[in-house]
């Protein structure tokens, strides 16, 4: 007679090695499925918050443009012009953090008007966007009018000094630009006053240092580069840690014996939530874009000085501009209009 044989599991033992069964099979689903399910998908749209022609577009332009063929997915840029760049920023912050709107956007935007539009802005540039890549740098300097006897920041001040009320003014751009603010800080530093004359732009600016209306412009070195070139007025700083491209005889302030140094820059950000594998993505394609020679020589041709830096870098240079812009901006007393 046959003897019926031991079974091979007990029923708890076959409960238990059923539910470890399902875990590995669960396991490799997900591992599976994950990169379809963080999969980007097209096309990408770029807003940048400033019209058309302007530095900040043609830049973004060249960019979406490698970034296409880069990721092999449609890449088109959105201009929304208006309240200084912020606009772009509350689109962006209100976009789905799938990776297919993005925002490229100047230091200031993030650095600047957090303390010059203080408890106005609708966005936190920490809490609301992801760093993706910071895309270039750029110089700003400090000119002067051909009137004045100086050709370098120790007799400029001098000559500041010896007659403050007559002397101590100079110009930018725009109140609450990043120029501004440079000159602010630049005061403090030097030990004299000097008052800011705000212009509506950087054309009347220009037009003011030419005719002498005004002694000295804080300004984009590569603004005042036509002034300088016909001989209508003088670049005596740059504010880089080191010496610009398009003016390699001007000195830094630090090498002319102050502290300091700014370093704007353009930087490609997205909403935050956006998932690491994603920004890791579009982070590799922007800065394979930066580092191509062609486009690296593009925009050093448009006095740009190309970085190409990752999510993580771009952060700390957020982070580190925010803390070193607060003080000089409320030392300056501005408010916005």
């Amino acid at each position: 007679m046959l003897t019926p044989k031991e079974p091979l599991l007990t029923v708890a033992e076959f409960q238990m090695n059923k539910s470890l069964l399902f875990k590995f099979l669960s396991i490799i689903l997900l591992s599976i499925q994950s990169p379809l399910i963080w999969a980007q998908t097209g096309p990408i749209k770029i807003i940048v918050g400033y019209p058309p022609g302007a530095t900040s577009d043609l830049l973004t332009r060249i960019l979406a443009e490698a970034m296409s063929k880069n990721l092999n997915l449609p890449v088109f840029v959105e201009n929304r012009a208006g309240a200084a760049g912020q606009l772009s920023n509350l689109a962006v912050k209100a976009a789905a953090p799938d990776g297919n709107t993005l925002m490229m956007t100047p230091v200031a935007t993030m650095s600047i008007f957090p303390h010059s539009y203080a408890g106005q802005i609708k966005y936190d540039p920490i809490k609301d966007f992801a760093p993706i890549a910071h895309l270039s740098n750029f110089q700003i300097g400090l000119g002067l009018a051909n009137k004045v006897p100086a050709d370098n920041l120790k007799d400029y001040v001098n000559w500041v000094k010896s007659n403050p009320s007559q002397n101590g003014f100079y110009g930018s751009a725009a109140s609450g630009s990043l120029p501004h603010f440079m000159a602010v800080m630049f005061a403090k530093t030097a030990g004299i006053n000097l008052e800011h004359v705000p212009y509506r732009g950087t054309a009347p600016a220009m037009q003011a240092l030419a005719a002498g209306e005004i002694s000295a412009l804080s300004t984009v070195a590569a603004d005042i580069q036509s002034l300088v070139d016909g001989k209508k007025a003088k670049l005596i700083a740059v504010a880089g840690e080191k010496r610009s491209n398009s003016f390699p005889n001007v000195p830094t302030f630090k090498e002319q014996g102050y502290d300091l140094v700014a370093m704007p820059w353009y930087a490609l950000f997205a909403p935050a939530g956006t998932p690491n594998v994603i920004i890791n993505n579009l982070a590799k394609a922007a800065i394979d874009a930066i580092n191509d020679p062609v486009i690296k020589k593009k925009l050093i041709d448009m006095e740009l000085e190309p970085t190409g830096y990752g999510p993580e870098k771009l952060g700390q240079i957020l982070k580190s501009d925010l803390d070193k812009w607060g003080p000089p901006i409320r030392e300056s007393g501005f408010k916005p209009q």
